[in-house]
């Protein structure tokens, strides 16, 4: 397997790898260029951009747009949407640093000598 064949396949298996077009990652949604502009405009997410200055989504982007598209389906305006997946993921993260500050803060697992 040539380096460059190799490199190729690291990137399919890469959730941040851009690998979708727009018409792609819209027909992949079930929705609209323009709804995938919009969240970009939301800033939700930021998508890269080819050489050429098309955009380019990953499958990561693609689960964000997912979830945005849930909401907006179910009635909630697009800004909305977009914030509530936000601060949905500060809250994640938030949680996630306070667990690990606990582990450490409550230092070797009960039962060990140490």
């Amino acid at each position: 397997m040539s380096a460059d064949h190799s490199r190729a396949v690291d990137s399919l298996d890469d959730d941040d790898y851009p690998a979708y077009t727009m018409g792609r990652a819209a027909a992949i949604l079930g929705t609209t260029p323009a709804f995938l502009r919009a969240i970009g405009e939301a800033r939700l997410i930021t998508p890269l951009r080819s050489e050429g200055g098309h955009r380019r989504y990953s499958r990561y982007q693609l689960r964000i747009a997912a979830r945005a598209r849930e909401l907006v389906d179910q009635g909630t305006p697009i800004d909305a949407a977009c914030r509530i997946i936000i601060l949905e993921d500060q809250l994640e993260e938030a949680q996630r640093l306070n667990e690990e500050l606990r582990r450490r803060k409550a230092g070797p697992a009960a039962g060990e000598d140490g």
